[in-house]
């Protein structure tokens, strides 16, 4: 809509990861005049002979601006949130390997985590092998956190998809959201809030991001030499009902008991 305001044309081309298709798709729009690029979640390796402008991207190239979330800031919000209502025993969903945000935000959580003193217990710490934009994706992540019979209070979830494939998991086992467990999201979809129990997550500002990425982009065209290498935007912390302040040892089921019914 930006963009079109200001009178430019534009086309979206999707390479769904295919590595090939992120090389060659630069020298197929620039075959067709494309006189700028905003890329989102795209692992871009090296400069490009137009302007581009990277939504979640975390590589320095030259003559690229990324638009990036303050993953730190996220950390602590959502860690913070969950250490004053008495969780310290955290299970952390690591994201998918294809997603550009992966790394940065799971250095992030880490150093927060650290910072505030929480332990990290290895076994609580489940990458997920897979990414779709359905909630299955969440649901085999607390299959395995329950099969290693740890004890948590709390999941942080990779985004808002697999934490409500995850609060659905939890409650095959037997577990109640957020009685048993507290789960929190990240990006604050739209269903995050007509989810049962509604979803306490970080909220990712992506209109706000797209906004900023196609200013830079225009500014960029105005003027060639306004190049900066990064435009960081901040994260809020969105409370609803998938948190709780953690219940006495006995008031409710233990995970560890659950874990033997899920299936």
């Amino acid at each position: 809509d930006h963009l079109m305001r200001e009178g430019y044309f534009y086309f979206a081309a999707g390479h769904r990861n295919n590595p090939e298709l992120i090389e060659e798709y630069p020298m197929i729009m620039m075959d067709r005049s494309v006189e700028g690029i905003i890329a989102i979640d795209t692992p871009i390796v090296h400069s490009l002979p137009l302007p581009v402008v990277v939504i979640s991207g975390h590589r320095n190239i030259e003559g690229i601006t990324n638009v990036v979330l303050d993953h730190k800031r996220a950390a602590e919000l959502a860690l913070g949130h969950l250490v004053r209502m008495g969780h310290r025993e955290i299970a952390f969903m690591k994201g998918p390997k294809v997603s550009s945000d992966t790394e940065v935000r799971w250095q992030s959580i880490c150093d927060v985590a650290s910072a505030m003193g929480l332990e990290m217990n290895p076994q609580l710490c489940v990458e997920m092998e897979f990414s779709t934009p359905f909630p299955d994706m969440g649901y085999p992540v607390v299959q395995k956190l329950l099969s290693t019979g740890e004890r948590f209070t709390a999941l942080f979830a990779f985004n808002d998809v697999s934490a409500i494939g995850a609060i659905r998991a939890l409650r095959d086992a037997g577990l109640e959201v957020p009685q048993s467990v507290a789960v929190v999201g990240f990006d604050d979809i739209p269903i995050a809030a007509y989810n049962t129990p509604s979803l306490t997550t970080i909220r990712q500002p992506l209109r706000r991001m797209g906004e900023i990425a196609a200013q830079t982009l225009l500014d960029r065209l105005r003027r060639p030499d306004a190049t900066p290498s990064e435009v960081a935007v901040e994260p809020e912390l969105v409370i609803r009902e998938s948190t709780t302040a953690r219940l006495r040892p006995n008031a409710t089921q233990s995970v560890g008991d659950a874990a033997t019914t899920l299936s």
